[in-house]
């Protein structure tokens, strides 16, 4: 008789008519090439998906897309910016440091120099351009309005006037110099030039980028002038293409350091090359779908979707190994190719079904984030873990059985074929230790973990959140080790790593160094409108920059003040305009505005239909985020017009309020469903809820370490890691629904609960080593990336995988003794007695 003629035969002295779970263990042993064949069909068609999900995405944008705040912040930024017409236009910014000073003659005329060839070259599109050396030109010669007549305007100045104009521009307009700078010693190491390009509306980052990169290559033309040494161009086109390169330099050293890890640890437990290329294989193809889904669904790759790989391959990796595992087991005790991989699927296609749907609702419960990255990647990560499921649970049962017969009888050599954690192994002596403790004193062990969770739980509710740009910028101290590596290794340059050092040494400030007040109100055209601004300037809180006791801010009235110094006739307009005497018109408002809107400099500041204005604050160096925010927050409230809080930090800010929120709401439904899910699911299968229960004890320890280890190791709540607390009810679940499943597979055989204990940490305990070795490994690599926010979440899957592994081993045998005692104590716990009822709706006798 065949091998599924006895798996059929065993079913149908049990069964009345075949269940599907029995068909498909019959097609597997009968027609394993089919199966093969079907995916492979399928795995063609999802190669025709990938590529397909859009434009890659990099950096803070792909988390700000679709806020509330990134939409207010984006239409004041074209009411001003655009100068209230449809248009494009981008900046850039040029950072150049001379130790002698960047004020010298020499220096303004190199300055000049680049200005004048900038605006003249037509490739370039540059509209305008501000420099210190301009500004400086202007007060030598407020006619000289080009930078060729600026420059010879410098030219003409002996070096008294030129320190004299020094002064007087930074008295009227400020100098974007660094912070080392005095006006008596008229002196700088560092300053900026802005650059401003006429682009139009549909211009894309590329378009944008090869302005950027030309401009710095026309800098390089300018004698004294060196990019990369004392030249540097910044720009957000710039910073974008070097996210995405950043991504791959991480890529080229990362995921070939985590092949050849999974390939040794798989090669370490499939000891057997056909069956670590089947299970690659596997791997492969749930790499395909999943990309192939994305591609079909029109999901875009991004930074945030680099955690769902890992995940699938651990989730992966564990089903691969369990199933070559058990089927092992049954070969060792003699049976045949087609009845062991029936025994084998028949046990774990439930675990695996558990497995997969709790996984899947730690994964779906990111849907009710209000971040779209974390929705796709809750639909991303979900979708994956049912590819997983397919791929694992059938296809490779198939291709093993099929590959087995080929193999038998011929002279093809067989490698290792014993099943890892076999009594008389080494790892056979040591991993029954949980279950020795559970004889012991089980209570002790019980009672004391739960102690230590609640106390890890508690030091977990103390970790920080982070969110900005500079969160995506690579380590410093991982970049030069990276720069030692051999040629195609080596990463290549990231200009934003001098800028913001730049800023952060020289200019006294952040990436982003300012938050706006946004007012959006029709008394922007009433008397009371400069009062009004002004007061919001006055007594500034902490976490802005002031000078006197107001704070360093650019505004309409700022601009009024520097319009008074250099232009007589405007000062005098504001004197008649003004009747109390404050040096701010109070009435015939509209004249006012007449006069300052010839300008282009009052346009940054007012709408030309006089609707709206905006206030800009220069933030502390020593404020953090939040305190910026609340800081524009309070001011926006007490101004008695329509004020909001904006700008990057602001909209910064309200995503990492949405990652706290999303992190608590995933946790809090990951958590609920699952226990409710594994409760169902016992009681359907064996009748009995409290197993569900047991399940979720090493879980919420898992939980509890992985909460209390992201402080512990000073790792920040980010949208990177925001759906690790949600997904670690998943990863843990994985560990103890194989070793429940398998207990209770004994258990309900009859076996004594130690011996059902013993049973269960040498057979799937062993598959639980291997796959947790793999994975930490492995995966783990992901810490030697780059990007901070990849190597933190290496560090969070590596150690949630670990931690999961050692409750499943130490903890779980415990809390099945100390149940197994009140049940003998008190009688049954959780049994309702339905188990005859639940038979019978399944079919079984």
């Amino acid at each position: 008789m065949s091998d599924s003629d006895s798996i059929r035969g065993r079913t149908d002295s049990t069964e009345s008519e075949p269940t599907l779970k029995s068909r498909l263990n019959a097609m597997i042993s009968d027609h394993p090439w089919r199966i093969v064949l079907a995916f492979a069909v399928v795995t063609g068609l999802f190669v025709g998906g990938i590529g397909g999900g859009g434009e890659q995405q990099a950096g803070t944008d792909q988390f700000t897309d679709g806020l509330e705040e990134q939409e207010a912040l984006e239409d004041m930024q074209d009411d001003f910016e655009n100068g209230g017409r449809e248009g494009g236009g981008s900046t850039a910014n040029l950072f150049i440091s001379d130790d002698r000073n960047t004020l010298s003659k020499p220096s303004l005329l190199r300055m000049l120099e680049f200005q004048e060839r900038a605006e003249n070259e037509d490739g370039l599109r540059v509209a305008s351009t501000t420099s210190p050396a301009s500004l400086v030109a202007q007060h030598l010669d407020p006619d000289a309005e080009t930078p060729e007549e600026q420059r010879r305007a410098v030219e003409r100045a002996t070096q008294r006037e030129i320190e004299a104009a020094i002064t007087d521009a930074d008295e009227t307009a400020g100098l974007p110099v660094s912070t080392d700078f005095t006006r008596e010693s008229a002196q700088a190491d560092v300053a900026q030039v802005a650059v401003t390009y006429d682009t139009p509306p549909n211009a894309d980052t590329d378009d944008t980028a090869e302005l950027q990169t030309g401009t710095a290559e026309l800098a390089n033309e300018i004698d004294g002038y060196e990019t990369g040494e004392n030249v540097e161009v910044f720009g957000d086109a710039i910073i974008e293409e070097e996210m995405l390169q950043l991504l791959g330099d991480t890529a080229i050293v990362v995921f070939p350091a985590a092949l050849v890890l999974l390939l040794f640890f798989l090669l370490v437990a499939y000891r057997d090359p056909l069956d670590l290329g089947l299970g690659l294989l596997a791997l492969l193809m749930t790499m395909i779908w999943t990309f192939g889904f994305m591609g079909y669904a029109g999901i875009p790759f991004s930074s945030m979707m680099i955690t769902v790989f890992p995940l699938l391959i651990a989730v992966g990796i564990d089903f691969g190994i369990h199933i070559i595992n058990r089927y092992r087991e049954e070969r060792a005790e003699g049976a045949a190719i087609g009845d062991a991989m029936g025994i084998t699927t028949g046990q774990l296609s439930g675990a695996f079904l558990i497995v997969t749907l709790t996984t899947v609702i730690g994964f779906a419960a990111n849907l009710t984030s209000s971040l779209s990255q974390l929705r796709e990647f809750g639909i991303v990560a979900s979708v994956g873990i049912l590819f997983t499921f397919l791929i694992f649970g059938v296809f490779l049962p198939a291709g093993k059985v099929g590959l087995d017969r080929l193999r038998d009888g011929t002279r093809f050599p067989e490698f290792g074929t014993s099943p890892m954690g076999s009594e008389d192994s080494v790892l056979g002596r040591i991993l029954p230790v949980g279950a020795r403790a559970a004889r012991i004193a089980p209570a002790v062990v019980l009672v004391s973990a739960l102690i230590f969770g609640a106390a890890a739980a508690g030091y977990g509710t103390g970790v920080d959140t982070e969110f900005s740009q500079e969160a995506f910028f690579p380590d410093e101290d991982r970049l030069d080790q990276y720069e030692r590596l051999p040629e195609p290794l080596t990463p290549g340059g990231y200009t934003f790593m001098t800028v913001l050092d730049y800023l952060e040494e020289d200019f006294d400030q952040g990436f982003v160094g300012s938050v706006t007040v946004y007012v959006d109100d029709p008394d922007v055209r009433s008397d009371a409108v400069f009062r009004d601004i002004d007061r919001a300037v006055e007594e500034p809180p902490d976490a802005f920059k002031e000078t006197d006791r107001r704070a360093e801010a650019s505004s309409i009235v700022s601009v009024i003040e520097q319009r008074k110094a250099s232009d007589p006739e405007f000062a005098a307009t504001v004197k008649r305009t003004d009747s109390n005497g404050d040096g701010l018109p109070d009435r015939d408002v509209d004249r006012v505005y007449d006069e300052l809107l010839k300008e282009d400099d009052a346009r940054q500041y007012v709408t030309s239909d006089r609707s709206a204005t905006r206030i800009v604050y220069q933030v502390d160096v020593d404020a953090d985020q939040t305190e910026a925010t609340n800081a524009a927050e309070s001011i926006a409230n007490e101004m008695t017009m329509d004020a909001t809080a904006t700008g990057s930090l602001v909209v910064n800010q309200a995503v990492i309020d949405r990652i706290t929120e999303s992190a608590i709401r995933s946790l809090v439904v990951a958590f609920v469903l699952t226990a409710v899910f594994l409760m169902l699911s016992y009681w359907w299968l064996e009748g009995r809820m409290v197993y569900g229960v047991i399940n979720l004890v090493p879980v919420l320890v898992t939980v509890a370490m992985l909460a209390g280890s992201m402080r512990l190791f000073d790792i920040p709540l980010s949208p990177f890691n925001a759906p690790i607390l949600s997904v670690s009810i998943g990863l843990g679940v994985d560990y103890t629904v194989h070793f429940m499943h398998r207990f209770v597979d004994e258990f309900e055989s009859g076996a004594d609960v130690h011996d059902a204990l013993a049973v269960t940490v040498r057979g799937t305990g062993g598959a639980l080593t291997g796959s947790m070795l793999t994975t930490v490994c492995g995966l783990g690599v992901l810490y030697f990336a780059l990007i901070p926010m990849i190597m933190e979440f290496g560090l969070l899957l590596a150690l949630g995988v670990f931690y999961a592994y050692l409750t499943s081993i130490l903890l779980l045998p415990s809390t099945i003794v100390v149940w197994d005692r009140l049940e003998r104590r008190f009688g049954p716990l959780g049994d309702v007695q339905w188990r005859e009822s639940a038979r019978s709706l399944s079919g079984e006798s």
